[in-house]
């Protein structure tokens, strides 16, 4: 399941990198040509979303490498840290994009080319398939940096149809001969850079929440409770804690049993809480349990 998962997932970051080296190139290609700051702002947007893939797809790798002397719990936080260099990678190029766009309305402009809306439009598509494919990958996986991963895609449509709506405006302006509607376009190019940033802002609270040992609350551990209960010699559960491990959990337990059964028996019973949380629940990585009597 380890290896069909990590395929999955990389082939979904492939999809990324690939599909957002095209968006960038077109796109960058088209706002120079049609004189769009904000299809131009909207590429470099789509650029950055290339280095968050491979930083997706180097944290998938990472945290599917088995536990070690140094990581006896596994590298499954390797998919946060990656999910936070995608937010700071987001944030950083959000702050670019802003200044650009502030400095294009203090420089004379033209109206962009209609080619820039038809971009806007094909890029809106593009970008909104590929967040619903990856989220709902990310949440089927389990994988926190694949829908951090997801969620920049779908900045990257709300970027998109704010270009649209900044080109379409600007374009008429040009039109009709109202000037002030021109800078609609950089204007556009400042409220991309506003999504951006908040999007980056809630990709790394997320991520930095995860990796400092979030421990699921009673609502989400009904199920792993009620599951060692039913493990015969077990009479209570005295003390439960399941904390996320980056895609995978990991189980402390300590259980109540007969004080007048053998140290073997006793153990028995240990081994079978383990391998029945193991075989229920595939998240579970690892059970450590304490016997009590």
């Amino acid at each position: 399941m380890t290896d069909e998962r990590l395929a999955k997932a990389q082939f979904a970051a492939w999809v990324g990198i690939i599909g957002n080296i095209a968006l960038a190139g077109v796109k960058l290609l088209i706002g120079v040509i049609a004189k769009s700051q904000a299809l131009i702002a909207d590429s470099i947007h789509s650029a950055s979303d290339v280095i968050g893939s491979v930083a997706v797809l180097i944290g998938l790798r990472a945290a599917e490498r088995p536990p070690d002397e140094d990581h006896p719990y596994g590298h499954g936080k390797a998919e946060s840290v990656s999910a936070i260099i995608v937010s700071v990678l987001l944030a950083v190029v959000g702050f670019e994009m802003g200044v650009s766009s502030i400095k294009s309305l203090f420089i004379p402009l033209e109206a962009p080319g209609l080619l820039a809306v038809w971009a806007a439009i094909g890029s809106m598509i593009v970008k909104e398939w590929m967040y619903r494919y990856k989220y709902k990958l990310g949440k089927k996986l389990k994988s926190q940096s694949l829908m951090a991963n997801a969620l920049e895609h779908r900045s990257d449509v709300f970027s998109s149809f704010a270009a649209l709506v900044g080109i379409g405006g600007a374009i008429v302006g040009g039109r009709l001969g109202i000037p002030w509607m021109l800078y609609l376009d950089p204007v556009a190019g400042i409220f991309v850079t506003l999504l951006v940033l908040k999007m980056a802002y809630k990709i790394l609270m997320e991520s930095i929440h995860s990796t400092l040992d979030h421990v699921l609350h009673d609502d989400d551990t009904k199920e792993l409770r009620q599951a060692i209960l039913e493990v015969s010699g077990v009479m209570r559960i005295d003390s439960f804690r399941a904390r996320e491990h980056g895609h995978y959990q990991i189980v402390d337990v300590k259980i109540g049993v007969d004080p007048f059964i053998t140290v073997e028996a006793g153990h028995r019973i240990g081994k079978q809480v383990k391998h029945e949380l193991m075989k229920k629940f595939p998240e579970v990585r690892d059970v450590f349990v304490h016997i009590n009597p």
